[in-house]
């Protein structure tokens, strides 16, 4: 292991947390401030929470066993040398989401539970989701107790997860328990599914508190919110998931996968709606004695009906019906082959195309109920645990909430699945459908899995590899109608390659472009930046080229930005709104790296080479100067 040198950016921060609120530091890198005790609170995605059982299960022909706390999610030896029993720990109930009889799982807690899934030598770093983010909180002088899971049952609908767990509630007192401890209010970090949760807390708060202490309380509570890869429009892999089965790189049959998936609840969490039709939820409350009703009241546009896909690029489902039922909700090949000889008219199957709306509204199931076993059931699921949901359709846009700061970040132009075409199989089920073709958006077109070009509405990018452009570009409609775009090098830089555009303008629902040029060589990271349309609030979106769904929370990138950005705002003599751009210089001994034509450690203002025993080569001894004590300076 690399020694660190004790980084500037250490100092600033253990001040920042540590020093009492009324303390005045000054001279370079110290201050103070409103917000000078924050927390950090870190909402994991889906699959992103050890899941731990809660029972004893005997597994026949294994050796291995599960007992209470035994790790389910993930061990791979178990699942490898044990499979059905495994699945008897993770399978629930697809109706009621109970565990199986013989076997409960539940989540862990604490940081442990969401830096890595499967911990080990081998596995470890392959299961890695947090680990890499918790360490730099470390090596920046981040207390333990200023960061705070809060894991969850990742595979029930958000009312099971606060009917079984109440987990909204715990959610609430621990927001109030950081603000005592601390003293400050917390930053929510939001990875993925995380942000589904969270929207769900928001507006279950509203039901808890009084309509007039609502945003009093959030602002109490929450200074920033960032929202990590949130697929605010759903996701179409979510649709393979369900006919076809994700494995995630599991060892495992698709087929089981897809059963897997299916009895959780929270299958249809990140399902693709359209950004066209909403909810009026009319809400009322006795506060004495504590119940509530909902009523729900789903309308579309009129877009929604003179424009194609509901806003995506294309239709995001498109199915061969067959001709002929068989044993398990579909036919075999003879069976297929007979119906095509005793009716040659009738023999051949129909393409059905679904959108987004139409799949979100249950459309979709309805019309192949009779084909395939698991749509009654997610039919049932769809209705009860979202569409009659008392507090939120979560399949339905989402406004900005009244927070006080946002940022909104995800990866960019990765070639992303957009829609896909099912045809029967000739397997029974799970197995009965399968994949014929996929549609992918790439950096603004459209692309089947041949090749060929196909038309539709493609965005100006392409998604993360796993949320489609006009999901993750959803939060640019939460911006006002000037907003600034900066473009910069990802890499460290010393401002020759920044663009800016001023006031550009931004139409209501609209996406903003960045009329910007790019070198190919050269990834960037482009911020979309406003200040004024809200008094007192900011909104900012971040996209990161490249940059992987399920990889994000792990990128230096990412968490270099974040932590400018946090310094800037309690910095006593910030300058500007949002932290500038300009530049961007080696924060940690990482950084540094040896230049090869100039013969030198780069960046020789902030880097020296200093050698310390178990370097094995000459960038691993360029280190950060101990005088670098002015480096934060630039950034304000």
């Amino acid at each position: 292991m690399r020694g660190h040198t004790k980084l500037i950016v250490a100092f600033v921060f253990i001040i920042a947390l540590l020093l009492p609120r009324t303390t005045t530091v000054v001279n370079a890198g110290e201050f103070t401030g409103e917000y000078s005790k924050l927390s950090g609170i870190i909402i994991p995605g889906f699959a992103s929470t050890q899941l731990r059982a809660w029972s004893i299960l005997d597994c026949p022909y294994s050796p291995l066993d599960f007992n209470p706390l035994d790790l389910v999610w993930l061990d791979t030896t178990k699942l490898l040398s044990a499979v059905n029993c495994w699945l008897k720990c993770v399978l629930l109930d697809p109706y009621n989401q109970t565990d199986h009889p013989e076997c409960k799982s539940r989540p862990d807690s604490g940081l442990s539970a969401i830096t890595e899934l499967d911990p080990g030598y081998i596995t470890g770093p392959l299961s890695s989701v947090w680990k890499e983010w918790i360490k730099w909180c470390i090596e920046f002088g981040i207390e333990a107790n200023a960061i705070i899971a809060v894991p969850y049952d990742w595979r029930l609908s958000p009312s099971k997860l606060e009917e079984r767990d109440l987990y909204f509630h715990k959610l609430k007192l621990t927001f109030e328990i950081a603000l005592k401890l601390r003293g400050g209010p917390s930053l929510v970090f939001a990875h993925s599914l995380g942000n589904n949760v969270f929207r769900y807390f928001l507006e279950w708060l509203k039901l808890e508190i009084a309509p007039r202490k609502y945003v009093q309380w959030l602002d109490e509570h929450i200074h920033a919110y960032f929202a990590v890869g949130a697929p605010l429009l759903g996701s179409v892999q979510t649709l393979e998931a369900t006919f076809s089965g994700y494995t995630f790189g599991l060892p495992v049959a698709e087929g089981t996968v897809r059963l897997l998936f299916n009895s959780f609840g929270s299958s249809l969490w990140m399902t693709p709606f359209s950004k066209y039709c909403r909810t009026d939820n009319e809400y009322s409350k006795h506060f004495s004695g504590g119940s509530r009703q909902g009523h729900h009241s789903y309308h579309c546009e009129e877009q929604e009906f003179q424009s194609n896909f509901s806003g995506w690029p294309t239709n995001v489902i498109n199915i061969e019906i067959p001709s002929v039922l068989g044993v398990d909700g579909y036919p075999s090949f003879l069976e297929v082959a007979e119906g095509n000889l005793s009716s040659m008219e009738c023999g051949f199957p129909t393409q059905l195309s679904f959108s987004a709306r139409e799949v979100s509204d249950g459309t979709f199931f309805k019309a192949i109920e009779n084909y395939d076993p698991d749509s009654k059931r997610l039919l049932y699921q769809l209705h009860k645990s979202y569409h009659s949901d008392p507090v939120l359709n979560p399949l339905t846009p989402w406004d900005r909430p009244p927070l006080k700061n946002i940022f909104c970040i995800y990866g960019i132009d990765s070639k992303t699945e957009v829609g896909y075409y099912f045809a029967p199989s000739g397997k029974p089920y799970p197995d009965n459908w399968i994949i014929t073709d996929v549609i992918y958006e790439i950096e603004g077109s459209l692309y089947s899995r041949s090749g060929n070009l196909v038309d539709g509405n493609p965005g100006v990018s392409s998604g993360d590899e796993t949320v489609t452009y006009n999901s993750l570009s959803w939060c640019k409609t939460w911006m006002g109608s000037k907003v600034n775009i900066t473009r910069a090098p990802q890499s460290e830089h010393d401002g020759s390659d920044v663009q800016v555009n001023l006031n550009v303008e931004h139409h209501h629902e609209a996406d903003v472009i960045a009329n910007m040029t790019r070198s190919p060589r050269v990834k960037y990271i482009t911020y979309y930046e406003d200040s004024e349309s809200l008094p007192g609030k900011r909104t900012a979106v971040w996209e990161i080229d490249k940059a992987n769904h399920r990889n994000i929370v792990r990128s230096p990138v990412l968490m270099r930005e974040l932590w400018l950005e946090m310094w800037h705002d309690i910095h006593p003599d910030k300058k500007t709104k949002f932290v500038t751009k300009a530049k961007r210089g080696p924060l940690r001994d990482e950084d540094c790296f040896w230049d090869y034509g100039k013969a030198r450690c780069a960046w020789a203002e902030h880097c020296e080479y200093r050698y310390v025993f178990g370097d094995v080569h000459l960038g691993q001894s360029c280190r950060l100067r101990n005088s670098s004590a002015d480096l934060l300076l630039h950034y304000l």
